[in-house]
């Protein structure tokens, strides 16, 4: 059973490779399935109705640090460390104060079904800031402003998509 989910993951990880997008896909076996939101040498451009031209830090809202507040300092802070599974699952984590002990289990629970993926973040829908991933599903974020962010919109060997809408069209 083990070598038969390694082979998915392996056929999930070469499917994701050449699209780049990995939202809802799953990794199961007959007793359990793992969803994902990671993307593979992927670009997310800000939302079209994003309301900034110039990239944000997201302000803190009173006592408690906001999703946004919370994603921008993780994968500004560690470009290239976390997936956006680690992200969205820390963020996860801290707001409903999930202890180490438990977290494994909680993951495990948090993506037995499908997840809102980074192209839903506040980041890349309200604040202006493009996430890249890299062939290994890592993260960084760069300001829509930035000569980064234009690199990265153009290059050809990134699939692109942009962020969701806040709005209907």
């Amino acid at each position: 059973m083990l070598q038969k989910q390694a082979n998915m993951k392996k056929r999930n990880k070469t499917q994701q490779s050449e699209t780049g997008f990995a939202d809802n896909q799953s990794l199961s076996n007959k007793h359990s399935t793992m969803h994902t939101t990671n993307y593979f040498n992927s670009f997310i451009a800000i939302a079209e109705d994003c309301p900034v031209t110039t990239a944000e830090v997201p302000p803190v809202k009173g006592d408690n640090k906001t999703v946004a507040n919370l994603q921008f300092e993780m994968i500004a802070d560690n470009p290239y460390k976390y997936t956006s599974d680690d992200v969205i699952f820390k963020v996860h984590a801290l707001r409903n104060g999930i202890g180490a002990a438990a977290q494994k289990a909680e993951r495990k629970k948090l993506f037995s079904k499908g997840q809102p993926c980074l192209r839903s973040s506040p980041l890349t829908k309200r604040y202006g800031w493009g996430v890249h991933s890299d062939a290994e599903g890592r993260v960084a974020i760069y300001a829509v402003d930035s000569k980064e962010y234009k690199k990265l919109s153009a290059d050809k060997k990134l699939a692109h998509t942009k962020a969701m809408r806040s709005k209907k069209a």
